[in-house]
């Protein structure tokens, strides 16, 4: 991942529509929250908060659960296909947080990205698969020695992993099998027009593949730790506007999924209509997608110097990750 501020500003301009803005304002105060460095609370009415999200699933919610109405702080919505683009708009300032799995976050950090993990979810592994065409002759992962694979959505996302720790298992080697990387979007057009002969994927574009007839070669359970991440910037952690709305913010956004999880259907219609995907590949990712906020507390930190440990091992990451440095837990606690 490059942190050249040119490059990455490239990068967000030929994604641009993908990237989808949305604002929202309110006038009223939080009480509780932090304050500024001479001890006066923050004038969260001047801050305006930049939120990655991955294909609107934090936006979503938190529109259908209602939980922004009337914040005392802008908001600024920034959607992405995946995590390394979402990453690199991080790096070079112009989003404030990510929303994203375990190792795309431990990857940008890696890569240098000056980010520290804020609050931590955990959801099923089945929200992540090895992909084949329904009449693939690939039956099992051992079948893929020698094929080309495709991973979305770059070096060091959840598909990623999933793919070496299924290699592994299968007794086979990484340059067993030779990897290409693409955007989701790009992948399933190519897959769909049967030039892929097996894609590691995840989240909506996984759902809507299966939908379509594609057979799950095989998914994270058991080797993908079901964990994602916000993670902010350093520079947003460090200005005190930005971090007491961000705390603000994140426990909105636990109430937010605790409201999915217990309107899904009402949910699922929101989701669709703000996504225009199908009804069934909505459902699905839906069905798929429940996860509750939680503190990044020990447990979390050491599931995440496991998978930070097994990729620099396997030297698809530059240098080591020191996961207990990466979080900072002191912006949200559960209620």
């Amino acid at each position: 991942m490059s942190s050249d501020p040119d490059h990455v500003r490239r990068r967000l301009l030929a994604m641009l529509p993908a990237a989808v803005l949305l604002g929202a304002c309110g006038k009223s105060g939080v009480p509780g929250v932090g304050a500024g460095a001479a001890g006066a609370t923050p004038d969260l009415s001047k801050v305006t908060l930049v939120l990655g999200d991955q294909v609107k699933l934090l936006q979503t919610k938190a529109e259908a659960a209602g939980v922004l109405k009337d914040v005392p702080y802008k908001i600024q919505w920034a959607s992405f296909q995946g995590a390394a683009p979402l990453f690199e708009a991080v790096v070079s300032g112009d989003v404030d947080t990510a929303m994203a799995a375990d190792t795309p976050a431990l990857a940008a950090a890696a890569g240098g990205a000056r980010v520290k993990v804020v609050v931590a979810s955990v959801s099923s592994p089945t929200g992540v698969a090895i992909l084949v065409p329904p009449d693939s002759p690939i039956k099992t992962v051992a079948d893929l020695k020698g094929r080309n694979v495709i991973v979305s959505s770059a070096r060091g996302s959840v598909a990623h992993f999933l793919l070496f720790g299924a290699l592994r298992e299968a007794g086979l080697k990484p340059q067993d099998v030779n990897t290409g990387f693409l955007l989701p979007s790009d992948a399933a057009v190519a897959f769909s027009s049967g030039k892929i002969e097996a894609w590691a994927t995840f989240g909506t574009y996984q759902a809507a593949a299966e939908i379509r007839g594609a057979r799950v070669l095989r998914d994270g359970v058991g080797i993908n730790s079901g964990i994602g991440v916000i993670a902010a910037s350093d520079a947003a952690l460090a200005d005190a506007g930005k971090r007491a709305a961000l705390a603000d913010v994140l426990r909105r956004l636990a109430q937010s999924n605790v409201w999915a999880n217990a309107h899904p259907e009402e949910y699922y219609a929101v989701f669709q209509r703000l996504t225009g995907l199908p009804p069934d590949v909505a459902k699905l990712a839906v069905s798929r997608d429940r996860p509750q906020l939680r503190a990044v507390d020990g447990e979390i930190v050491r599931q995440l110097q496991e998978v930070a440990d097994t990729f620099y091992e396997a030297k698809l990451f530059p240098r080591r990750v020191d996961a207990s440095k990466l979080v900072d837990p002191s912006l949200f606690q559960p209620a």
